[in-house]
């Protein structure tokens, strides 16, 4: 019976240390397949070189980035040639999208730039495309959503509901008004009108100027409607229609960067940033073939509606409605 009972403790012992090098093992495979992965992802490295043109991309929800505007100042003091922006995104915070959009004319003075609309470039990403003298979008691309929003969600009436009542004493009336555990008051409304409508019409100057328009010509599209890239070529929101290869010919005719130029990714982000947990595990789970999985961390809608809801301040953003 003792040789038994240390027969099993010693399998035990065995099982258990097996089970700890496994765990190691396959902690060190995801390590190093991660690191793959950073090195291996396009647009996860600085690869643009003298000589070259860079490609530079405005994606997702644009807010402030301090990091972006030092990328982008390297980048206006490297020896590329030329600079190609695509952008597919929907905006995002009005003050995000002028700090881009400074940091890009500065770039711009610098080097021949020109924008590729993608998928989207809608409010503030409308702004950012403004920072070039030429603008191409695809036929179907969206543009324009020229407006700004304030936004707040108002629980006075589930907070009744459920007997809750939230008190405050202020050193004034309008302090941190409007509020969503009160009722917003005439004087409250007015004054955040105030600020919306303010902020609009340095977005409708910004785009007369930059687009030259007239004032029956800004008034066609000011109206906070996305046009497609075939609508806003005639309503002058874009210069041309086509792709990256229309932005290297336009390079070649106009700012004489001959087209057989090498284009180059430059990444506006630090090496890791892009690289967040749910995007790691998800090319790992590809990687060692469990794609399934991967699909369903990459579909996975919940980040980007927690960005959305990160979103502070006045917003030039532009969604679709709600399918009902």
């Amino acid at each position: 019976m003792s040789l038994d009972a240390d027969a099993i403790v010693d399998r035990r012992r065995l099982r258990r240390k097996l089970t700890f090098w496994r765990v190691v093992a396959l902690l060190v495979i995801v390590l190093a397949i991660s690191g793959a992965a950073i090195w291996a992802i396009p647009g996860a490295r600085l690869t643009a070189g003298a000589g070259s043109i860079a490609r530079i991309r405005i994606q997702g929800l644009i807010r402030n980035n301090r990091d972006r505007v030092e990328a982008l100042d390297r980048l206006a003091k490297s020896k590329v040639r030329a600079v190609i922006v695509h952008i597919d995104s929907p905006g995002g915070t009005t003050a995000g999208s002028q700090q881009l959009y400074d940091s890009l004319r500065a770039l711009q003075a610098k080097k021949p730039m020109v924008v590729v609309v993608d998928g989207l470039a809608a409010s503030g990403a409308y702004i950012a495309a403004l920072s070039a003298d030429h603008i191409i979008a695809h036929d179907t691309s969206l543009v324009g959503s020229i407006g700004v929003l304030f936004q707040y969600p108002n629980f006075t009436q589930a907070l009744k509901t459920l007997g809750i009542q939230v008190e405050s004493i202020k050193s004034t009336p309008l302090k941190a008004a409007p509020s969503g555990f009160e009722p917003t008051s005439p004087e409250a409304r007015a004054a955040v009108q105030a600020i919306v409508l303010d902020s609009y019409a340095w977005f409708k100057n910004l785009v007369q100027t930059r687009r030259h328009l007239g004032d029956a010509q800004l008034a066609a599209v000011d109206d906070g409607r996305v046009f497609t890239g075939r609508q806003g070529l005639p309503l002058k929101l874009v210069d041309a229609l086509g792709n990256e290869q229309t932005a290297r010919d336009w390079l070649a005719k106009e700012k004489k960067v001959p087209v057989t130029t090498p284009v180059r990714d430059y990444s506006l982000e630090p090496r890791f940033s892009d690289f967040s947990f749910l995007h790691v595990a998800a090319w790992t789970f590809q990687a060692v073939g469990l794609s399934a999985f991967a699909q369903r961390i990459e579909d996975w809608g919940g980040v980007q509606a927690m960005e959305r809801l990160n979103l502070d301040g006045l917003l030039a953003l532009w969604h679709p409605p709600l399918s009902h």
